[in-house]
């Protein structure tokens, strides 16, 4: 069938019939190229359409991702909504979830819609200091089950941003809204064990609390506060005088808060870091050189600065029972740490004067006798630095 010029400007002209008009103002918006400037999707896409309410046109969407929260006078004296995310502002020092919806006054719509914005709340108070509206922590309390539904690396990043702020201890808020028994129950076991001894005046939780505010904002600092004694409610023994006794909790802590960790998609470095430090924290060598040279050699020269800054936040936590005693013997702990650091003392097989290799071409087999005999060598240096040297290292092995 031949079809002829007319018959093809007819079925043009059905098919444009068939088309929607075009709108000017969007295709000028889609133009790829505007004035020299790259074209931008998300303000193309995101642009109000001329009827938008003003509330509407005010929002500055951004990516759910990005955390628009920066403690700026800005932030703090005006109240802003990135997407639908509430932040603090100025509402005589109340975080309010704000009326994204003129149909929902109740609070819990900003809740209901994505769960993490639970914890959200509670991290913006925490960053700014602010305390959480009524209404807005009634709706917190009554959706913090459905945190069931975050993944466990979105409340991860939450936790640290929490941990990381000037009031850490505001993790309390989400002790009493109900948070925290959804993804750190073990920690809501702490806040209801008490330490019947001398030495604390809290709770395991509220010491956790207030030890998180006596270390700097270190990301493996605030997380080892926050475990180091994790695993007292699990190990916690009253003796016939009513004196609560903690034994083992470093082992049983340093197990516990591995579980954590992994539970909570934490990469291997810092799981590797704070479950060692939650270990030893409560090793407590004496102020000699010797002793301190042999505890860098159990915790790790790379992490006995971390033991030092957590020993001391965890003193300051506690009582005042014997504090003027503690001090003393943690300050010549330091003293001793930096007479070790300046001269240079091994400590560790990687500065041991002889090496596997040295032993092999003395005559060892390679195998477990050289990684035995190598620590027997550094026990030698650990009590005497001074010996650290390979003649003499080897002219032991001689003796033997």
């Amino acid at each position: 069938m031949r079809i002829t010029e007319r018959d093809g400007e007819f079925q043009r002209k059905q098919k444009d019939a068939r088309m929607p008009a075009r709108d000017s103002h969007k295709e000028e918006r889609m133009t790829p190229r505007q004035g020299g400037q790259d074209f931008d999707l998300r303000r193309a896409r995101d642009a109000p359409s001329p009827g938008a309410s003003r509330s509407h046109r005010q929002a500055v969407p951004l990516p759910m991702e990005a955390d628009p929260l920066q403690a700026t006078p800005e932030v703090t004296q005006q109240a802003k909504t990135y997407g639908s995310e509430p932040v603090a502002g100025n509402n005589n020092g109340y975080i309010t979830a704000q009326e994204f919806s003129s149909q929902d006054t109740s609070g819990r719509m900003p809740f209901s819609e994505d769960a993490l914005r639970i914890m959200r709340a509670v991290r913006f108070s925490a960053q700014l200091g602010y305390q959480i509206e009524e209404k807005t922590k009634a709706a917190i309390e009554e959706l913090a089950p459905t945190l069931k539904k975050i993944s466990a690396e979105r409340i991860q990043v939450e936790l640290v941003k929490l941990l990381m702020s000037p009031h850490p201890d505001y993790l309390r808020v989400a002790y009493e809204a109900g948070i925290t028994a959804e993804f750190l129950p073990e920690f809501d076991a702490c806040m209801t064990t008490s330490q019947n001894t001398p030495h604390h005046c809290y709770t395991v939780g509220e010491h956790i609390l207030h030890s998180l505010c006596h270390v700097r904002a270190d990301k493996v600092l605030r997380i080892t506060m926050l475990l180091h004694d994790i695993g007292k409610p699990v190990v916690r023994k009253t003796d016939e005088n009513g004196r609560d006794h903690f034994k083992m909790h470093g082992i049983a802590g340093e197990k516990m808060a591995a579980q954590i960790l992994r539970r909570l998609k934490f990469d291997n470095d810092t799981i590797r870091k704070v479950t060692r430090l939650v270990k030893w924290h409560d090793d407590r060598p004496e102020g000699m050189t010797k002793a301190v040279r042999r505890a860098v050699n159990r915790i790790g020269e790379e992490l006995f600065p971390y033991y030092l800054e957590v020993q001391q936040a965890d003193m300051l936590a506690q009582s005042d029972y014997r504090r003027a005693e503690k001090q003393e013997r943690l300050d010549k702990v330091k003293e001793a740490y930096e007479t070790i650091i300046n001269e240079h003392q091994c400590v560790s097989l990687k500065t041991l004067a002889v090496t596997g290799k040295d032993l092999i071409e003395a005559g060892y087999k390679p195998g477990r006798e050289i990684g035995e005999t190598l620590n027997r060598l550094l026990e030698v240096v650990l009590a005497d630095p001074q010996k650290n040297q390979k003649e003499i290292l080897l002219g032991m092995l001689d003796e033997k």
